[in-house]
């Protein structure tokens, strides 16, 4: 495996001449905002906003087998190889999380299946707080005969547009309306295009940039992968047809309401998919054999977890710190659970949270207030 990439964002020269004021994020250097985050959450909810997203790291993978290889360890089905017609390349990239033998979380990730039919390569979108234990897993269960690994996080970026107005943009930007703007529309997560077609001596698409739908956050959101320079220009064309640049404030806002957990902070290694969610999204239970699969089964037939991350209203109150214990409402004083993520929601008109609340459990208390809890299970 190729040694790790740059702890800064290709674009973040160019950012903080914009006016982005700075955050350390999983020791990262990220734009928290631009100076107006107000304005940032209504750009990205009623017309576009554009973020970047180039701390998450981008590993490919390839040679002789490496969607059989990377299939025992990631636990949905590998993405089926992309179509193409010559102007117009797409495909649908798979969710995944990546287990220790006792069921735990190493990372989540996004897995796409680029290259043509006489190239096999995988783009694996991870994020910073699972890379170091993401690469030290690949380098002890990857046989490098048959797949390699290469970080190419350096020398290609990512940016996310976000809001109503973004497939428009995309489309006519990023895609030179080689796509129909009524196919993404009725995109799902994951599906990708890109202009052109691939190229079987190159990991990514021959026009250098792939346009996927993410859910991550809400409204309307895309992202967009690509060689470094490509994204800047895109960037800044974005930006001047009227996308606001925004910052990773507004982003975690828009992925607490949409209720979307982050790698590093609400999950992480002792985390089993069924605490977060996971189960449908992540797991496919027809595929064949992955490391940990025996503790999800086992839990799947015969047992339940202990506790769920739920999106809690928190009302009018001020905003609690992330790690805020709760605590039951039958004046036992027991902790039944904790806050992970927490932002003051527009949407909500009050604050919202994601937290962890042990099974069963329908009420709990967050200093002296009460919280009604949505016990849905997954």
């Amino acid at each position: 495996m190729t040694k790790p990439a740059k702890m800064k964002s290709a674009l973040l020269a160019d950012l903080l001449e914009l006016g982005g004021v700075v955050t350390e994020y999983h020791g990262r250097t990220l734009i928290r905002h631009f100076g107006d985050p107000s304005g940032e959450y209504v750009a990205a909810t009623e017309a576009a906003a554009v973020f970047d997203r180039s701390h998450r790291a981008r590993l490919t993978v390839s040679g002789r087998s490496p969607g059989q290889m990377l299939s025992g360890l990631l636990t949905g089905r590998i993405p089926e190889a992309p179509s193409s017609d010559n102007s117009v390349t797409n495909g649908t990239g798979t969710y995944h999380a990546v287990l220790t033998a006792k069921g735990k979380m190493i990372s989540d990730l996004w897995a796409y299946r680029l290259g043509n039919e006489e190239r096999e390569v995988y783009l694996l979108d991870v994020p910073v707080a699972g890379l170091s234990g993401l690469r030290e897993h690949l380098q002890r269960f990857l046989p490098p005969r048959l797949a390699t690994v290469n970080d190419v996080s350096a020398e290609t970026a990512a940016i996310s547009v976000v809001g109503p107005d973004s497939i428009l943009m995309l489309a006519r930007l990023a895609l030179g309306r080689s796509v129909e703007q009524a196919s993404l529309d009725t995109a799902g997560e994951g599906a990708w295009f890109c202009s052109g077609a691939p190229e079987s001596s190159s990991d990514f698409p021959s026009d250098g940039t792939m346009v996927v739908r993410t859910e991550e956050v809400w409204p309307n959101a895309w992202t967009v992968f690509g060689p470094a320079d490509a994204l800047r220009a895109l960037w800044l064309e974005l930006a001047a047809e009227g996308a606001k640049p925004s910052g990773l404030g507004v982003w975690t806002t828009l992925r607490v309401e949409a209720g979307r957990p982050a790698f590093g902070t609400d999950m992480d290694e002792n985390t089993l998919p069924p605490e977060v969610g996971h189960v449908a999204r992540a797991i496919d239970h027809t595929k064949g054999c992955y490391t940990g699969q025996e503790v999800i089964v086992r839990i799947r037939d015969r047992g339940h977890v202990n506790k769920h991350l739920r999106l809690l209203d928190l009302g009018d109150m001020p905003a609690p710190r992330c790690g805020s214990e709760l605590i039951a409402s039958d004046g036992s004083g027991k902790v039944v659970g904790n806050l992970t993520s927490v932002v003051q929601s527009p949407r909500a008109q009050g604050v919202v949270a994601l937290g962890y609340v042990r099974r069963g459990v329908s009420t709990v208390f967050l200093g002296d207030r009460s919280v009604v809890v949505d016990e849905t299970e997954d």
